[in-house]
């Protein structure tokens, strides 16, 4: 991934961070067929991506291949309209701002009905937290659940290597930032309240 100076991210918790909070991820692999993408959600687990596919998905095969994970976080639309120095002096151009990150590691694929169940809890406790009344794995009946266990098998990614890139317009003077996020927020399109809330952090993070 290209990435300039001004736009690499290594801060551990803040590339953590972005795979928290959008864990649906592209998953990169490469098979006889050439290179193939599958998209899931993934919760990390002291440094290890824990997700499930279906028995038929190819991926259930693939123990040991190395793959890439891309998780993206909020984009947007930057239009040269909210920089404080185009009116000065006209010389800006629009761009695209967006935060992602890129994980590479090897497939272990987990076939163990109990390791599935956990992990089913986990991602069923965390995703329904926000709802009125959280649905549960418990709720549904247990020949349902042990049918849909037989159904799928565990894939397990340990992080061997890790970057990011947050292109939030760390290139341009404080003014042309505090501009973007003003304009985001006045925009407010989808996402743009994310993404200006990832831009001012990386202002409290870097000011």
């Amino acid at each position: 991934m290209y990435t300039p100076s001004y736009f690499r991210e290594t801060r551990t918790e803040a590339l953590h961070g972005l795979m928290l909070e959008y864990p649906f991820a592209t998953l990169v692999t490469h098979t006889a067929a050439g290179l193939t993408a599958n998209h899931l959600p993934f919760e990390l687990v002291d440094g290890v991506l824990h997700g499930h596919v279906a028995r038929g998905n190819e991926l259930a095969r693939m123990d040991g291949a190395e793959v890439l994970l891309v998780f993206r976080g909020p984009d947007g639309y930057i239009t040269p309209n909210w920089y404080p120095s185009k009116h000065e002096t006209g010389r800006e151009v629009p761009t695209w701002n967006y935060a992602v990150v890129h994980v590479h590691g090897r497939l272990r694929v987990i076939d163990d009905a109990a390791w599935l169940r956990r992990l089913l809890e986990t991602l069923t406790d965390h995703h329904e937290a926000g709802q009125p009344q959280p649905w549960k794995v418990s709720d549904a009946p247990a020949d349902h659940i042990d049918k849909s266990l037989r159904a799928i098998v565990g894939i397990a990614i340990a992080i061997e290597r890790i970057e990011g890139k947050f292109k939030l317009s760390q290139n341009h003077p404080a003014a042309n930032r505090a501009g973007v996020i003003r304009g985001l927020r006045e925009r407010d399109g989808d996402g743009d309240a994310e993404l200006a809330r990832l831009i001012a952090r990386q202002e409290d993070a870097h000011p």
